[in-house]
């Protein structure tokens, strides 16, 4: 994105990256999981065809709303249905403003669900504070690759109901790890290691 704004804005952030040091940032994000999630892609020996099987046509979505921090933690919460601005506060209030710290950033994008009186007040009365991304910024957001490493797992899990999805989802997190997220943070600029 070329607006001056947002050029701007992203120019800023710069800052933000520079100066905080990366165990007190805590990325928050959603995400959604099928049961119909399978491989995109196969091997086989050289002149034979690959088979795999893939569920039919019904499928049923799942919201996945989850933080990361540097050490490869996650609070995450897996619901039916689009994410609301009551139920992100709530998980706010419940799973992620008892884990934060003081003097902790949450960093999150601009959806309005996000802009929760309620969930700001819960993580600021923990010691935290909220940051809002520059508008088109995913790239400056790690969670992002979390999210990507999340779903290629559940596609290999093949969860196609909504009990293994779920189990499939806790499977998935519980593989990111600290080294992922340290990479993660280094490969969207954040490189401020010191505590």
């Amino acid at each position: 994105m070329e607006r001056a704004d947002i050029v701007q804005a992203r120019a800023e952030w710069r800052r933000v990256q520079d100066e905080t040091p990366c165990g007190h940032l805590v990325f928050l994000d959603e995400s959604g999981a099928k049961t119909n999630m399978t491989r995109l892609y196969g091997r086989a020996p050289v002149g034979e065809r690959c088979f795999d099987h893939a569920p039919d046509g019904r499928w049923k979505t799942v919201t996945m709303l989850s933080s990361i921090r540097l050490d490869g933690t996650t609070e995450c919460l897996v619901f039916a249905g689009a994410l609301d601005r009551r139920t992100f506060a709530a998980y706010v209030k419940e799973s992620l403003a008892p884990a934060l710290k003081e003097g902790d950033v949450v960093v999150m994008d601009n959806l309005r669900a996000h802009k929760s009186s309620a969930a700001q007040q819960a993580i600021e009365e923990h010691g935290a504070r909220v940051l809002f991304l520059p508008a088109y910024s995913p790239d400056l957001n790690p969670i992002e690759k979390m999210w990507s490493k999340v779903k290629q797992l559940l596609r290999g899990l093949k969860a196609w109901n909504d009990d293994e999805l779920f189990t499939a989802i806790g499977q998935a997190l519980d593989k990111v790890t600290a080294s992922d997220a340290k990479g993660w943070f280094a490969s969207c600029g954040y490189s401020n290691f010191q505590s």
